[in-house]
């Protein structure tokens, strides 16, 4: 479970000016929780996912995935598994090099649920991210074999096997079903 490693109300500002975690920790409401340290499916299922992701779009420069990249926006600070920004969202310094600093909630936020956290906090984080400009959310979990799809205004839908996952809107010819999301894990 993500637990709280303070318990004192911090302003955001305040928060940004301590040494980063590892794990990260993100900013939520005055409060500062530490992510848990990811073990085997999570760090597979992310890896593996961005590099999938970026193999559909990089190339055609429609959308880049980060991994553990911090976003700071609406007055919170989070660190989501895997963060997706199209490619003219990008966050950039003025020599066209990636910001160090992203204020900005990416396009799609991803999420892989890890044995001891708390399912309720990462879902929320994927919703309070909907509210202020992202456009997909995924919830992975791994020992479920399900993949939860949230998109602004509706209710999240719970994905199995064959069911094929919405994506951004600029990366619309490529599919991915939860079971290809899933087979990411296996070694065989």
């Amino acid at each position: 479970m993500m637990s709280s490693i303070t318990q004192l109300q911090m302003s955001l500002a305040e928060f940004l000016q301590l040494p980063e975690t590892k794990p990260a920790s993100e900013y939520i409401a005055g409060q500062i929780y530490q992510k848990p340290m990811p073990q085997g499916k999570h760090s597979i299922l992310q890896t593996r996912l961005v590099t999938a992701i970026n193999q559909v779009g990089e190339p055609q420069q429609l959308i880049y995935a980060l991994t553990e990249l911090r976003c700071t926006f609406a007055g919170r600070s989070l660190v989501p598994d895997i963060a997706v920004f199209e490619w003219s969202r990008i966050p950039v310094d003025e020599d066209g090099e990636i910001s160090n600093k992203v204020e900005i909630a990416p396009d799609w936020i991803i999420e892989i649920l890890s044995p001891e956290q708390s399912p309720n906090r990462v879902i929320n984080k994927i919703i309070f991210s909907l509210k202020h400009g992202t456009k997909l959310g995924w919830f992975i979990d791994p020992d479920d074999k399900s993949v939860m799809v949230f998109l602004p205004n509706q209710l999240p839908e719970v994905k199995y096997d064959a069911d094929i996952l919405p994506v951004l809107r600029v990366t619309q010819n490529w599919q991915f079903s939860a079971a290809d999301v899933l087979k990411l894990l296996k070694f065989k």
